[in-house]
């Protein structure tokens, strides 16, 4: 029998943004280039050369300073962003969740974020419907699922955003950050529901400053810095060095 498909494959990936805007006159770029002799608008490389995969039911984290391409890299895994040359697939449907929501509509209440999320993945509106029971109970949220997301705190919009993204069944899972902003109780909540998706073959990409949520969920984890892998290996392996690294430049700077 052939071995499944990887959930994640990502091959001699590069991503450049720019400062200014792309769709200016020939006019205008080539006078600039006549007067600065370079492409004033292209900015350093965030990505530079990435290659990975990850399977079907893997946990992998990313970790590095600020500025280091993580969320870069999850924006290219979403198809948010278009590499500027290079392959990156995440196959099935991609559920990501940044900061306090899974591109949540402030103006629109719970049930109908889920029921837009669910069809932004594929679902007929009943299908994502018949999940809402389940998301309400995960989130506890009955007392605030029909109220606009922006009247919901910080902390109410993180667990319905991870209850919604959980179970809408996504094949990859996108995790930036907001597990740092719910409370300890529901951090084990997400753990468990997290090794339940991956038992069911979901591939969760997680990215943290928290090495502790680091250890507890993943692995395996990749270190980057200015946009390239320093380190892939399991975690308990690239985490001390990561730390070693961290306090040597601390103490240098």
């Amino acid at each position: 029998m052939a071995a499944p498909e990887p959930a994640i494959e990502v091959e001699g990936l590069w991503k450049r943004y720019y400062a200014g805007p792309r769709g200016r006159s020939l006019k205008t770029a080539a006078v600039t280039r006549l007067l600065r002799r370079s492409h004033p608008e292209e900015l350093p490389w965030a990505l530079q050369d990435v290659s990975f995969t990850a399977d079907p039911g893997a946990a992998v984290a990313v970790i590095g300073p600020n500025g280091s391409g993580k969320t870069t890299l999850l924006g290219l895994l979403s198809r948010v962003f278009e590499p500027t040359r290079g392959k990156v697939v995440a196959r099935g449907r991609v559920c990501v969740l940044l900061e306090a929501a899974v591109a949540f509509h402030p103006d629109l209440t719970g049930v109908e974020n889920t029921i837009l999320q669910g069809m932004v993945l594929g679902m007929t509106r009943r299908e994502a419907l018949s999940r809402l029971d389940a998301i309400i109970a995960f989130a506890e949220a009955s007392d605030y699922i029909e109220a606009p997301v922006r009247t919901l705190s910080l902390g109410q919009r993180a667990r319905l955003g991870f209850a919604v993204a959980s179970h809408l069944s996504p094949d990859v899972l996108l995790i930036d950050e907001v597990l740092a902003i719910v409370d300890q109780e529901f951090h084990y909540a997400c753990y468990d529901r997290i090794a339940e998706m991956r038992r069911e073959g979901c591939a969760v990409v997680f990215v943290s400053h928290v090495l502790e949520q680091v250890q507890e969920l993943c692995p395996r984890a990749i270190w980057l810095d200015r946009g390239r892998i320093v380190l892939d290996a399991p975690t308990n392996e690239v985490i001390p060095r990561y730390e070693a690294h961290s306090a040597e430049h601390h103490r240098s700077a």
